[in-house]
């Protein structure tokens, strides 16, 4: 147990690890107390009467974590005294105060909230966080802390259908923490799963967590947003939120960097496919010049040496291998000679010939032989009048059409890197999940919205003919209400910029899909590209080769390597540094 700061006056109490509330917080607030949570500690300002202690605790934060320091008496203060290493965060505190008055939270609808679990709820919450571009944390130091912390409540969103982890909480009990005078509580680090499909999963954390605090008798529960999250914003004050005048101090580190410096010039007008490169560029001290942020094109110099990429498209893909990959019948016939297995398919004729086709093979994909993003593809076409609407599309973007037979399994996208695959993904079709009170309609809005925001507007469901004959095809009408846990899918193909979601498989790949995809890359003699194949199963080696793609999304890999891989292609020798991600005190 953590002695005072009167026997340890240079020292902080560390509350956390092994540690509960001391004796000594019963009848008076504690001094100088810290709450190691694994991304970091959370200092409490007011529990320090030295100014100076505090700044030296701050400054004392451990390589790769994100300490935070909140109700600071005088943050004012606190900063002037390391000016070089600590900062005011940019962010608002806003409270929600209990009243006798209050409503307890209704029930969630497709999910359920309960307390953390397992070590192994832990490991499953800390992939949540990376997918929420937020710092994970030691598995023992949450474990830990949920058993022998009773300062600390960790919750999980667990979906109903299949059990699995949608989102987390994490609260801290100020008055069992500190003897808090003011009885408060707050909230941190509630991350909901980007690629969920379930809407209210962070209201629904947010509301339970104030539930339990409101039921031990708590004052009021505070969190720390980042002033431009609109989204997490409006989503408090909607729950009863009020801004409050309590200002954070954090130290200067390559993580919290954002927050007080200014990026390079429309480095942050980038999108996530080219700024997930810039970033690991700028980290290794390779100099970054934006030539056009609406296009993701950039040029990278370092030790003489100059590279112009467009996302993950470089000077180094010569014009040969690229309009290999945007052929796509051309494509089709390189890897068939390297002896890939494609589907069988013909160029469309415009004629009965093509209709003949369908009668043979029965389902097909009908799709431009050029174009990119899923645009003019049709998945599922097996009669006349679909074939004449598919080809009408896909014609709207290329002349020339390819028309080839469907064969059954999941979309895996392997990225192909100097001869070796860095990740593999299974790309999941665009999906809702019934609520038992919204229409179809209203849960692709809200898909879609969650997606658009989870990629920084790359991702979002049409609603068009397309997206309603996927749901006339399963049984329903847009102005139907889907019943709860009823799960349908809404687009046909997986395409991820068209509400698709993406899922890695990189640790269970199987191997000889990882052959397949090195040796499309070679037949085609393109570097850098993102292999399609159809699976039934990742970890088989039963496959259909789709298509190549000369520009893959490397940020849709996250947490794979994959922008540490290009930029080691592109400048081969320049240090790699761990990646950092900068956590969200409060998100959805």
């Amino acid at each position: 147990m953590s002695t005072s700061a009167a026997e340890r006056p240079e020292e902080a109490i560390t509350l956390g690890l092994h540690d509960a509330s001391p004796p000594h917080m019963v009848d008076a607030m504690a001094n100088d107390v810290v709450l190691e949570l694994g991304w970091g500690r959370l200092i409490f300002g007011q529990t320090f009467a030295d100014a100076n202690h505090l700044a030296e605790v701050l400054r004392g934060e451990a390589h790769g974590r994100r300490d935070i320091c909140i109700y600071a008496r005088e943050s004012h203060v606190l900063v002037s005294l390391a000016p070089a290493e600590l900062f005011i965060d940019p962010s608002h505190t806003y409270r929600l105060r209990f009243t006798e008055d209050d409503e307890p939270a209704p029930s969630p609808s497709g999910f359920s909230i309960r307390p953390l679990g397992s070590p192994d709820d832990a490991d499953t919450i800390n992939r949540v966080y990376v997918r929420c571009g937020m710092v994970p944390a030691p598995v023992d130091v949450i474990w830990d802390n949920q058993q022998n912390n009773d300062a600390v409540t960790y919750l999980i969103a667990v979906r109903d259908d299949d059990g699995s982890i949608v989102g987390a909480v994490t609260g801290v009990d100020h008055q069992k923490l500190f003897a808090d005078p003011e009885n408060g509580s707050s909230l941190w680090t509630l991350a909901v799963d980007p690629t969920s499909s379930l809407p209210g999963v962070g209201a629904a954390l947010t509301r339970a967590l104030a539930d339990d605090f409101r039921a031990r008798g708590r004052a009021y529960m505070d969190l720390s947003v980042a002033y431009d999250n609109t989204a997490a914003i409006s989503l408090y004050e909607k729950l009863g939120f009020q801004r409050v005048p309590v200002l954070a101090v954090k130290r200067k580190n390559a993580i919290n960097e954002p927050l007080f410096t200014h990026a390079p010039e429309t480095v942050d007008d980038l999108n996530p496919y080219a700024r997930i490169i810039a970033d690991e560029a700028i980290r290794r001290g390779i100099w970054v010049e934006v030539l056009d942020a609406e296009s993701g094109e950039m040029r990278l110099s370092h030790g003489g040496r100059s590279v112009v990429t467009r996302e993950s498209l470089s000077e180094y893909t010569s014009a040969v291998a690229m309009s290999r990959c945007d052929d796509k019948r051309l494509t089709r016939r390189l890897v068939a000679e390297a002896g890939i297995v494609v589907p069988k398919g013909r160029l469309a004729t415009f004629d009965e010939d093509d209709h003949a086709f369908v009668t043979e093979v029965g389902d097909v994909v009908v799709k431009p032989t050029r174009g990119e993003q899923g645009k003019g593809i049709t998945v599922g076409v097996d009669g006349r009048e679909e074939l004449e609407a598919a080809l009408t599309r896909a014609r709207e973007q290329h002349p020339e059409v390819l028309i080839e037979q469907r064969a059954p399994g999941d979309d895996l996208r392997l990225v192909v890197i100097d001869g070796k695959v860095v990740a593999a993904a299974l790309r999941i079709p665009a999906e809702v999940v019934g609520t038992g009170h919204h229409t179809v309609r209203e849960l692709i809005e809200v898909q879609s919205r969650r997606r658009s925001a989870a990629t920084g507007g790359e991702s979002r469901i049409p609603v068009d003919e397309v997206t309603e004959a996927t749901v006339k095809e399963a049984g329903w009408s847009f102005d139907d209400v889907l019943p709860e846990g009823e799960r349908l899918r809404v687009r046909r193909t997986a395409n991820l910029h068209q509400g698709g979601t993406i899922h890695d498989v990189t640790a269970e790949v199987n191997q000889t899909l990882c052959d397949v995809a090195v040796t499309a890359a070679e037949a085609i003699g393109i570097p850098v590209t993102g292999i399609d194949l159809l699976v039934p199963d990742a970890k088989a080696a039963e496959y259909v080769f789709i298509e190549a793609n000369e520009r893959p999304g490397l940020a849709n890999h996250e947490p794979q390597p994959t922008a540490k891989a290009f930029v080691n292609y592109l400048f081969p020798g320049t240090p790699a540094v761990p990646q950092a991600w900068s956590p969200t005190e409060a998100s959805d």
